[in-house]
């Protein structure tokens, strides 16, 4: 687990001006899970997994699988199989504008999972997969490479480029919420400790 996973999907967010939230709900799969890796993306067919499959055969450890289609509908695209086979290979997590099944030994498999739908409506196995391309997933373009981080909270997706200063400045807000916790656990407000209420008019 890296530093943006331990960070989490709403200190990233807020570090990064409120960028790169996936919008709409998501589906965790295993309870309590979290992962953040770069993206190794993939474009299915409509209604169809084989891309699945074959950005498995090149997926490298760490890596977050975004997998999207054309249209985004509750048509599985992986299972507990392929969901054994991902993790095997190293993979960090997968985030599937689509459907997942075996969500029962999906928690088993542990393998941290997220998706828009449980469904039992199976794909097919006909249409090749565009790989390694920017792909649209809940109005945000994830390019290949780009840092996917997930938790409870969702998705939020960081540019490349901007990884490493986005880190440092969720580390840093990270740090000055974790020195308020103590501060409001003994009564304090955060009118005072944030300075809200000149806000107000109760200064």
């Amino acid at each position: 687990m890296n530093g943006f996973a331990q960070l989490g999907v709403s200190t990233v967010y807020e570090a990064s001006g409120r960028a790169g939230l996936v919008d709409g709900a998501l589906i965790r799969v295993v309870p309590g899970s979290r992962a953040a890796g770069p993206a190794r993306t993939v474009r299915c067919g409509q209604d169809d997994n084989l891309g699945i499959h074959q950005v498995l055969d090149r997926i490298e450890p760490g890596e977050v699988l975004v997998a999207v289609m054309p249209r985004p509908a509750p048509v599985t695209l992986v299972g507990e199989l392929l969901a054994v086979q991902a993790k095997a290979r190293g993979a960090a997590a997968l985030l599937l504008d689509a459907a997942v099944r075996d969500v029962d030994e999906l928690a088993e498999v542990g393998l941290p999972v997220w998706a828009r739908w449980v469904c039992p409506r199976g794909a097919g196995k006909e249409l090749a997969g565009e790989l390694d391309v920017p792909v649209e997933f809940g109005g945000i373009v994830i390019a290949p490479g780009d840092t996917v981080v997930l938790d409870g909270d969702g998705a939020v997706v960081v540019p490349a480029a901007d990884a490493r200063a986005t880190l440092a400045t969720s580390r840093q807000r990270a740090s000055v919420e974790r020195e308020l916790l103590p501060r409001l656990a003994a009564g304090e407000a955060t009118l005072d400790l944030l300075d809200l209420r000149t806000r107000i008019g109760t200064a």
